[in-house]
């Protein structure tokens, strides 16, 4: 996949779970998909779905606990697994490990830190 550019303020974790999205179509017509969830931040998450959704459609992300509201910021295809969407929730509405934990999670900058270590111990 092409890698987006960057922009993120706060650190993302890498997980995996699936979650429940809702928006508004061009119709105003409610709908609802699923999507898989890639990664996830303070500020928001990165999902998996099946369909395009414009940039800034106002969409709700319902989890195990609860949801999140949030923004579509950005929409990439990518071949074969669909597209790639990224969210920026709302001010009212910030994740934190206590009211969410998704099914998989992985810090990726603990791996980085377990790279330098072993790098490290075979150096010495």
């Amino acid at each position: 996949m092409e890698r987006m550019h960057d922009r993120r303020t706060k650190p993302r974790m890498l997980c995996a779970d699936l979650v429940t999205v809702v928006y508004q179509d061009a119709a105003g017509q409610p709908q609802e998909t699923t999507a898989n969830l890639e990664d996830i931040s303070t500020n928001g998450v990165c999902l998996q779905v099946e369909e395009e959704l414009p940039l800034g459609t106002p969409v709700r992300i319902q989890h195990s606990r609860g949801t999140f509201a949030g923004e579509v910021r950005y929409c990439k295809y990518s071949e074969p697994v669909g597209y790639f969407l990224g969210v920026e929730f709302a001010a009212d509405s910030h994740w934190s490990r206590s009211q969410f934990k998704p099914l998989h999670m992985l810090d990726p900058r603990r791996l980085v830190q377990r790279s330098l270590e072993r790098a490290t111990k075979n150096v010495s």
